[in-house]
């Protein structure tokens, strides 16, 4: 086993990307394993990163990837259904797959992504499917450490994004009254707590929920994109029963613009317990979205 190499499934990704620099900065050697052979352009000249195929549903594959790990994390994740993946063939079956062959190898610490809300009780196939895979990876590996951030933004994220994109409309629909609360977090300090849950000292707890500094209703976040775009717009509230017709209606396209996953995550809070792991646990201080909002937001 080599010390400081940490396999990181999603490694590509939004989150997967920025969880694999701050490993690096962590003096981690990091392994990126996706079904894509590419390392990103910003790591191809860094010496401790190395790339691995590998299809997080293939055990053979998952076993390749984790031989002479430390430890391993899993952020791959699926928020829209298709044909040939289903929300608990990425987040319950492949997870557990995964927890199981990092037991069976040996390791020493998997960091299991998940979400805050996740809750095997939803009406939300996506949410109860994150809520199962948490409880599947535990089984497998009891000291599995399960991340679940807030909402993320940074650079690039599809959540300012999408916001910054309402701002063309002549009014804005809200969901429900726009009162839903959320706690920002960027992306990089989340990246910087997973790094540090890597390391050779074993975490405090098993389970961390992580959001900014700010608890901002949905209302409020629009407000301040608008601000920062230039733009003033009305807010229309609609109720959420709406919402669940437009996003059935929209189910049938093949890249629906709205789900009605996302319209159940839109209908609870957002928010860190306090009966978890903190940031503060890890000695991080997660930085304001209001702040870093005007970088993140996309060119207009």
């Amino acid at each position: 086993m080599r010390p400081n190499l940490i396999t990181v499934f999603g490694g590509t990704g939004f989150l997967g990307s920025r969880i694999v620099h701050e490993l690096i900065n962590a003096d981690h050697a990091v392994r990126i394993a996706s079904r894509r052979p590419a390392v990103p352009s910003a790591l191809e000249q860094q010496a401790r990163v190395e790339h691995c195929r590998a299809d997080i549903r293939d055990d053979a594959d998952i076993a390749r990837a984790v031989e002479g790990a430390h430890g391993v994390v899993n952020a791959v994740s699926l928020y829209v259904e298709q044909r040939d993946l289903r929300f608990t063939t990425i987040h319950v079956d492949a997870a557990a797959r995964l927890a199981r062959a990092a037991h069976q190898a040996g390791l020493e610490r998997v960091v299991q992504i998940s979400g805050i809300g996740a809750d095997r009780r939803s009406p939300s196939p996506y949410i109860r499917a994150r809520a199962e895979g948490e409880a599947t990876v535990q089984r497998e590996f009891p000291n599995a450490v399960i991340v679940r951030p807030s909402v993320l933004f940074g650079p690039g994220d599809a959540f300012l994004r999408n916001l910054a994109g309402l701002a063309s409309l002549p009014v804005i629909p809200l969901f429900g009254r726009g009162l839903t609360r959320l706690q920002p977090v960027h992306v990089t300090d989340i990246a910087r707590a997973i790094a540090k849950l890597c390391g050779n000292e074993a975490p405090a707890q098993l389970v961390y929920e992580l959001g900014g500094p700010e608890v901002l209703t949905y209302r409020q976040i629009l407000t301040l994109v608008l601000t920062h775009v230039g733009r003033k717009r009305p807010l229309l509230p609609v109720p959420f029963g709406v919402w669940h017709a437009l996003a059935g209606l929209a189910s049938v396209l093949p890249n629906p613009p709205l789900t009605r996953d996302q319209i159940y995550l839109m209908q609870q809070d957002n928010v860190a317990s306090n009966s978890t792991g903190s940031f503060a646990d890890l000695g991080i201080t997660p930085r304001s979205f209001e702040t870093l909002l005007p970088d993140c937001l996309p060119a207009q």
